[in-house]
């Protein structure tokens, strides 16, 4: 079995001059990776990293992200991936729990860094080729091992106090199969990679394409003008996109006019995807659409929705709720919270996954490691769904996010996607807040569209026409956005916090 540290060599092989990454005009080839990689890695030795250290990176998305993941495989160090979205406290909380021995950041994230890092950080911008200068362009002796940690990436934080989740070589190893097998990738094609490479909708997603030698266009952060032009003049055929950016991209003016023929698949997932905004998504991009569900914990992709599975106004269009069939090589069962029995088809229940690209647990973390992987290697998401007769999974919401009211389970996500097919609703997020009668009631927070003005009883009584009354919400307030974290979930601990606020 091969190796991340392997991998680039492997393509380089195949083409040394063939296109591996573009950024900002700018291509790198396979040939250049590999040895661009090689001297990281030197770099990391000379410095003094050993086996199992850390190496923090602090940047938007840029081809020397990838030059520094392969490179610390090399020398068996392992990169964290830092969010530059956050604030300094955030960041340093993050650099504490994690204790890199060496750090990388662009100039203009350097100030983000707690100052005892910031003095002893290589400048990406003006460092970092006087950093790998003179270093090999082969490989060191190091032999890594496909058990090896290569990546640790903290979770989003939605739930609070942000997490390492450590990702072996194998783990990831299994992306460049994910994408020749549910991706419909191959070395020819384009992919468009906008998720952010600290996370594992970035990083592992760029290894789709990227790890069977394919060209990967890499932007530095959403820009739906540029994505646009991108896609036309690299002529894309794959992405990834979360709603929030489907949406964006097909509201971005002058799409209709634009050469988009070129589009073979577009993968979504990341946050739920309304039924209305899919829909618009694929008459106004007109290529293949995938679903995809998955976790940093599981290196990337559990389940997906097949393009074929996409059948709007046929007699299969109620698939369009479903998160797809697991992969291949994954074990996707559905358990009772609490008894964590197995749950019969139809009835909501915890989503576990047994499988190679489970993370081996967090970093300095034996409790929740404990609460999150079970003795015969399941991985326990906290992520709600049921399964129907052919297998497939209907994803509800996260555990925690599950409404009670008056006895009754209601998850958000039913309420949102009803709420989301009014024609005035932009976007729409629901929570559970006090009631003294029934403990919990379901509140919605809802984005008009621009230039109406739904009313309250107007929503609410389009909910109760499609849901169960006891699940609708009993009170809408109206909001300009709501707040997303980098991943394009919708922080509802944040819009939980001012009706709980013990």
């Amino acid at each position: 079995m091969g190796t991340l540290a392997t991998l680039p060599a492997e393509l380089a092989a195949r083409g040394p001059e063939r296109p591996a990454l573009t950024c900002a005009g700018d291509t790198l080839t396979f040939g250049e990776l590999d040895a661009r990689s090689s001297q990281v890695a030197h770099a990391l030795v000379r410095d003094g990293l050993r086996p199992g250290d850390r190496l923090a990176v602090l940047t938007k998305n840029r081809p020397e992200y990838f030059e520094l993941l392969f490179g610390a495989a090399r020398a068996r160090a392992v990169l964290v991936g830092l969010n530059w979205r956050l604030t300094a406290p955030e960041i340093a909380a993050i650099v504490d729990d994690a204790a890199p021995a060496a750090v990388l950041a662009a100039r203009d994230q350097l100030e983000l860094l707690p100052e005892s890092l910031r003095e002893r950080a290589v400048d990406l911008d003006a460092g970092y080729g006087a950093w790998i200068a003179g270093m090999p362009t082969a490989p060191p002796d190091t032999d890594p091992v496909p058990e090896d940690v290569v990546l640790q990436l903290y979770s989003s934080g939605t739930t609070g106090q942000p997490k390492g989740a450590r990702l072996t070589s194998a783990n990831l190893l299994y992306t460049p199969r994910m994408g020749r097998e549910a991706y419909r990738m191959g070395p020819d094609s384009v992919n468009l990679l906008v998720s952010p490479l600290f996370h594992i909708g970035g990083t592992g997603y760029g290894l789709t394409t990227l790890g069977q030698g394919g060209h990967t266009v890499l932007m530095a952060e959403v820009d739906p003008a540029a994505m646009l032009q991108l896609i036309v003049e690299y002529r894309v055929t794959h992405a990834f996109f979360v709603p929030a950016i489907v949406q964006m991209l097909i509201e971005q003016p002058g799409i209709g006019a634009a050469d988009l023929s070129c589009l073979q698949v577009i993968a979504y997932g990341g946050a739920p995807m309304t039924e209305a905004l899919l829909l618009r998504a694929m008459a106004t991009l007109g290529c293949a659409f995938m679903g995809v569900y998955g976790m940093t914990e599981t290196a990337g992709s559990v389940t997906f929705l097949a393009p074929e599975d996409h059948d709007p106004g046929g007699p299969r269009s109620g698939l369009l709720r479903s998160i797809g069939r697991p992969l291949p090589w994954h074990e996707v069962t559905v358990h009772d919270p609490i008894t964590a029995e197995p749950s019969p088809v139809g009835e909501v229940g915890e989503v576990w996954v047994r499988s190679g690209q489970n993370t081996p647990g967090y970093w300095h973390r034996p409790e929740e490691t404990a609460a999150t992987l079970t003795p015969d290697g399941w991985l326990r998401t906290g992520d709600a769904a049921y399964t129907d007769a052919d297998g497939y999974l209907y994803l509800h919401d996260r555990i925690k996010d599950m409404i009670i009211s008056g006895g009754e389970n209601i998850y958000p996500a039913e309420v949102e996607n009803a709420l989301a097919a009014h024609p005035a609703v932009a976007d729409v997020a629901v929570i559970g807040v006090p009631s003294e009668r029934w403990g919990e009631t379901v509140k919605a927070l809802v984005v008009p569209v621009p230039g109406t003005q739904p009313s309250v009883e107007e929503l609410i009584a389009h909910a109760r026409g499609r849901i169960a009354r006891y699940k609708c919400p009993t009170s809408v307030d109206f909001v300009a956005q709501l707040p997303r974290n980098a991943s394009g979930k919708v922080l509802k601990r944040v819009l939980r916090a001012p009706y709980w606020p013990a």
